[in-house]
């Protein structure tokens, strides 16, 4: 199964059905809409959504039946005194990711937030390089880095597309290959590329074959299923699953079957047998037998 965690919530419903239907055609099997929160996060998230909820459910489009769809909210960090509300999202939002805007943010959403995606954004130059202990600390907690390649189809800008590429180049590098995900972040058909041409992209920047398919199959189900075990479990290590009717059904059939056996014992136990009933018919070869042992006591009786 090819994910796709990042198409943009837009309120032009035709140019966003073209896209989640070309994501479809080309073989994604789950695509998460992104709505982005910036700035400080509200106060009312106690009593969040509103009436009117930023990505609607159902969707105001038809789409695929085969096509799972996905909520996301993307936060952009600006201060990292004001993130403390971040877990009232993830009641409401399928994905809760995180979008760091400066080196000290990076280093809050890796090592503290409460999040399951930290998306950067390439285009920019970081003042500093990364290190592998920051994003380590992330991919230990289980929360992946991911990589969105649309930006770098789309921007006019030279020195947007380089520093793109630069800093995909050295994410690889400093997170060995591992706990990342690729992203379209595409907001018309133009940016979206099928599975093996994100594949091989991956492969022009650095990463293996398998690594960078993993970065499509493996690594983005892990967040959906982390993000979704965090929502329904106990603290996110526990997962209670109700079977009781199941096995309440076994136990009144076995019940059942038990009282007919025990009927049916004492039925053949009331019945009178007759000895006709006891007697079983001598087969095929004891009647032989018989004849034989007639036949010769007849003939040692003639003999006398």
């Amino acid at each position: 199964m090819f994910y796709d965690l990042n198409v943009p919530w837009s309120d032009n419903s035709r140019e966003l059905q073209r896209t989640i239907a070309f994501l479809d055609e080309l073989g994604y099997d789950t695509v998460a809409l992104a709505h982005t929160l910036t700035g400080r996060l509200p106060a009312d998230l106690l009593i969040w959504p509103p009436q009117t909820p930023p990505i609607p459910s159902p969707l105001p489009f038809p789409t695929s039946r085969r096509l799972r769809i996905l909520r996301r909210c993307n936060i952009s960090l600006t201060d990292a005194a004001t993130n403390h509300r971040i877990p009232q999202l993830q009641k409401h939002y399928d994905i809760v990711a995180a979008r760091p805007t400066d080196e000290k943010t990076l280093a809050q959403a890796c090592t503290n937030l409460d999040v399951d995606l930290i998306s950067l954004d390439l285009t920019q130059r970081f003042e500093k390089h990364f290190k592998f202990p920051m994003l380590g600390a992330a991919i230990t907690r289980g929360v992946k880095i991911e990589l969105c390649y649309s930006q770098a189809l789309l921007s006019s800008d030279p020195n947007a597309k380089r520093n793109l590429i630069g800093n995909a180049t050295q994410l690889i590098r400093v997170s060995r290959g591992r706990g990342l995900v690729f992203s379209s972040e595409a907001k018309s058909v133009l940016g979206i590329r099928a599975p093996s041409d994100v594949i091989n992209l991956a492969s022009v920047w650095g990463l293996g074959h398998e690594r960078g398919k993993d970065g499509l199959t493996k690594e983005p189900r892990a967040v959906v299923e982390f993000a979704r075990l965090k929502r329904t479990s106990f603290k996110g290590v526990v997962d209670v699953i109700y079977g009781g009717e199941k096995a309440v059904e076994e136990k009144e059939t076995g019940k059942k079957a038990t009282n007919a056996q025990k009927r049916k014992a004492a039925s053949m136990e009331s019945t009178p047998v007759s000895l006709s009933e006891q007697e079983k018919p001598a087969s095929k070869r004891q009647q032989k037998r018989n004849k034989k042992a007639q036949e010769e006591s007849e003939k040692e009786k003639a003999d006398e």
